[in-house]
């Protein structure tokens, strides 16, 4: 079982995404087995080795203040917004295919519990009625495994669109539009859960309620890590000075 980690009081909501992957380094390097969930204001974040101005649509973001961030993992450029759930699931086993596995089947049970017919793809992708609510990726650490996902909630997804497709052109050479119709929000299957509802449900699926809060050292730590997110030159070329 993992232990639900929370920071200091501040509500997460005024939190950066990046904030929350620094939670997650700081957690392989120093937490037991940990999972936290939760989400930002309307964010692109790309993939380490991506071409940032070939990925995300810039001039829009920065129109509909929508910030941009890099990732330190691999993998493809993703946007959220507050009707997105982030899932960060920190394990100490080293196995990386057994850890992956673990999380997945227990994102799908919880689902199933909380009345959605769901299925886990050779993708790593959770589905519902066969559309996709949840993405997830993987990477392994000297102690351990990290893995995150989305859970689509009530995403914007007009948004999302314009957000990370800077072009007709582009939209059409990656089928967005046909991936659109495959990828659904929770709230379109009828639950009358709301997210803080869905959070709660998924922490105690998780942790059993089993919670830890960073202390302020802890804190100062997580929040220098979240730095080396935040330098320009990281987020545009995927290096600090």
């Amino acid at each position: 079982m993992q232990n639900l980690v929370t920071p200091t009081p501040e509500t997460d909501h005024t939190r950066r995404l990046v904030f929350w992957l620094a939670m997650e380094e700081w957690a392989s390097r120093n937490a037991s087995d940990s999972f936290f969930i939760w989400s930002s204001r309307p964010t692109v974040i790309f993939g380490h080795n991506q071409d940032m101005e070939a990925e995300v649509n810039v001039s829009y973001c920065r129109e509909h203040g929508i910030e941009m961030y890099r990732r330190k993992s691999g993998g493809g450029c993703v946007y959220s917004d507050e009707g997105c759930l982030m899932l960060s699931f920190i394990t100490r086993d080293t196995n990386v295919n057994r850890a992956f596995s673990t999380y997945l089947e227990r994102l799908a049970s919880a689902l199933r519990e909380l009345g959605f017919e769901s299925a886990i793809t050779q993708n790593n992708d959770v589905l519902v009625c066969g559309r996709k609510v949840s993405g997830n990726a993987c990477y392994a650490t000297p102690k351990g495994c990290v893995i995150h996902g989305t859970l689509l909630y009530d995403t914007d997804f007009s948004v999302l669109e314009k957000a990370i497709t800077p072009s007709a052109v582009k939209l059409e050479s990656h089928h967005v539009k046909s991936v659109r119709q495959r990828v659904a929000n929770l709230k379109e299957f009828g639950t009358d859960l709301s997210s803080d509802a869905l959070k709660s449900k998924l922490i105690y699926y998780f942790c059993n309620n089993i919670q830890s809060t960073l202390t302020e050292a802890e804190m100062s730590q997580v929040c220098e890590i979240e730095n080396s997110y935040l330098d320009e030159n990281f987020i545009r070329y995927g290096r600090n000075h």
